[in-house]
């Protein structure tokens, strides 16, 4: 496989994935979000079996971390600071990043190109597959600056899912906007079969 794909995976953690904050976020309904973390780790099992390089990406939301305008958003809307350093809510969901990869954290921001050593790591690629949470939030965020920068963008409908949009409707605008190619894990792993097959 040509070491210029890489697999971002967003925000894939325990406060983004389950317990009573995010039941409470969808009604009770988190099979959604269950099924998405579900194909996220799956992804990352594909991508490691062809050689994809796999870039996890972790939120942590300590008041420490937050700029004036989110202490303010936060503060109006009665929101908890999420994925604190160091506790179980930030750890990973149902994944672990193998020991040769990469894991790059950002500080109470949506996109991960606001942290430079994620920037400066992926310029090394041109093409970046997209898993995780939340299509409308931060895979949105990063995707949308990575198209800017000059990425080719998929993203893996299957593999994420939105937090107060449709999902569908989300997905819609990326491929509309930014050429975002929209397809699921299954579609993405012949494409990722049929590269090693011919570099082998």
């Amino acid at each position: 496989m040509s070491p210029r794909t890489a697999l971002v995976v967003i925000d894939v953690q325990n406060d983004f994935c389950t317990g009573p904050a995010v039941a409470a976020k969808f009604n009770g309904e988190t099979a959604a979000v269950e099924s998405a973390a579900a194909g996220a780790a799956r992804a990352v099992d594909v991508a490691r079996v062809h050689d994809v390089e796999v870039v996890l990406v972790r939120f942590e939301g300590d008041v420490a971390y937050q700029v004036a305008s989110w202490r303010q958003r936060d503060a109006a809307r009665g929101k908890q600071p999420k994925c604190l350093t160091g506790s179980w809510g930030a750890e990973f969901h149902g994944l672990s990043p193998a020991p040769d990869e990469r894991v790059f954290t950002k500080r109470a921001c949506f996109d991960a190109f606001l942290n430079p050593e994620f920037a400066a790591y992926v310029d090394t690629f041109d093409h970046l597959v997209f898993a995780g949470l939340y299509t409308d939030v931060c895979v949105d965020s990063t995707a949308r600056t990575a198209f800017q920068k000059g990425f080719h963008i998929t993203v893996l409908a299957d593999c994420t899912t939105a937090l107060r949009l449709p999902n569908d409707t989300i997905l819609g605008f990326m491929a509309a906007l930014y050429g975002a190619r929209v397809t699921t894990l299954a579609e993405e792993e012949k494409l990722w079969r049929a590269s090693n097959t011919v570099s082998a």
